[in-house]
């Protein structure tokens, strides 16, 4: 008997958890549904052409192979666009009213202006950080419905600001008359405090619940052990949400990560997407300084090999990265000098990774089989253990020191690392690393032996 597509469709996603991340099939696949099964192909109905796009480009050559053992044939996935599933099943119970279109609010009543640099054609796409910018990119192309709320976290200074005000911006292209409040988690935790002493909550419960469209919030990471304030922001959210507002929030760590966060908090703020953005790699540096020159329209052209310099001896972050630029260019002309990697050597001297002179490139990283290969041996297991599901305590300390050894050493994201383990999640990676570092703290034994693995990979 053949199987139906919506049969089907359930047996490859069953599939598809063992060789994709649990947040993958959360946000990408599980607001899917299988709409036709013939002729070796299987339609799959998806919320929106970005949607359609995102799985194809991602995703389709996998679940296609995992469709013929469940299907019995060579059978290609197939999406397209389905109307009935534009809107996420716990959002059909309120659709808010459109607002008058004679009536155009005042943009960002708050008191934090957006920054008009902040746009999606600014902001430089590279692979640590492209599933946040799809997710803010669909969240401004449908906003409060698919990805709603969008919670993107990362380390400073990569961008996370940049791509929340990129929604503002665009969103407001389109829709002049929407209503943008953007503040930072400390501004709101004071404003409640303010409001509290003076018996203003009304009117701030109006500004915050009421008078917006757009909801964007900095830093929420600053709400942890906050009670009285994180009881106003719960409620705050959930008159935005069930009014399909979009809220965007970003912080420096995934909710479970938040310490003295309610517990309600952390499940509402993963109710849509939450999306991390790494560290960006050498090619992407390098991307990211060509679009810092052209945006600023510089006087002095910096040469392709004076960027890739920059790029390979800077790495913590693009605020860094794009304030070298203006050091460089500033130094140059204060000596009246052309730029050069000599020149760049000189005026980036506080900025160069300790023990590189800046003649060489940075030695190549290991790759992550190889710091699978080394921890493996010399914890007594094998490779392929440390990437296994087997969760036996033999296995489990040497795969987190692996997990370790491969967040302080490589650039890659939590993602990918978890990938590289079994396809583990992220919050899994962090744990893994949190533990690592703790253990190293507190025993010197211990310390000794990973960083006798990082000298071995290091020396490679």
């Amino acid at each position: 008997m053949q199987l139906s597509a919506k049969d089907a469709w359930k047996r490859i996603l069953d599939e598809a958890h063992r060789e994709l991340p649990d947040h993958t099939i959360r946000t990408w696949l599980e607001p899917t549904e299988a709409i036709a099964l013939d002729e070796g192909r299987l339609i799959v109905g998806a919320p929106d052409q970005f949607a359609v796009e995102w799985n194809e480009t991602k995703h389709a050559t996998l679940l296609s192979k995992l469709a013929e053992p469940v299907i019995g044939q060579p059978t290609a996935v197939v999406f397209r666009v389905h109307e009935d599933r534009q809107k996420r099943p716990q959002m059909d119970f309120f659709v808010a009213p459109s607002p008058p279109a004679a009536v155009v609010v005042a943009v960002n009543p708050s008191t934090q202006p957006l920054n008009e640099r902040y746009t999606f054609d600014t902001f430089v796409i590279g692979k640590s950080n492209e599933l946040a910018a799809a997710a803010a990119h669909a969240a401004a192309e449908s906003p409060g419905k698919t990805y709603n709320p969008l919670f993107i976290y990362g380390a400073t200074g990569l961008g996370k600001t940049h791509l929340m005000q990129a929604i503002a911006h665009a969103v407001c292209e389109r829709q002049p008359e929407t209503r943008v409040l953007y503040v930072g988690a400390e501004q709101f935790i004071n404003e409640v405090i303010e409001s509290i002493h003076s018996r203003t909550m009304p009117e701030f419960r109006r500004r915050y619940r009421t008078d917006v469209d757009l909801f964007l919030v900095d830093d929420v990471h600053f709400l942890e052990g906050k009670e009285m304030t994180q009881e106003e922001f719960f409620h705050t959210f959930n008159a935005l949400y069930e009014g399909n507002k979009q809220i965007v929030l970003t912080s420096d760590r995934p909710p479970k990560e938040i310490p003295g966060l309610e517990a309600r908090l952390v499940s509402r703020f993963e109710w849509g997407m939450v999306a991390d953005i790494g560290q960006p790699d050498l090619e992407h540096r390098i991307a990211i300084l060509r679009k810092k020159q052209e945006q600023d329209h510089l006087e002095l052209t910096i040469p392709d090999d004076v960027l890739r310099f920059i790029a390979e001896h800077v790495r913590s972050n693009v605020r860094e990265l794009e304030g070298c630029i203006i050091k460089l260019l500033l130094f140059a002309s204060l000596k009246h000098k052309e730029v050069s990697i000599e020149l760049a050597r000189e005026a980036l001297s506080d900025r160069i990774r300790p023990g590189e002179d800046g003649m060489a490139s940075p030695k190549a990283l290991p790759s992550i089989n190889k710091v699978q290969e080394v921890v493996a041996r010399r914890w007594g297991v094998t490779p392929e253990g440390l990437r296994s599901k087997a969760r036996i305590k033999t296995l489990t300390v040497p795969r987190q020191i692996a997990m370790y050894l491969a967040r302080e050493l490589l650039e890659m994201q939590l993602v990918e690392i978890g990938q590289a383990f079994g396809g583990r999640d992220h919050s899994t990676v962090i744990h893994s690393v949190d533990k690592v570092s703790r253990q190293m703290s507190r025993d010197r034994t211990f310390r000794e032996r990973v960083e006798h693995a990082r000298q071995e990979l290091c020396a490679e």
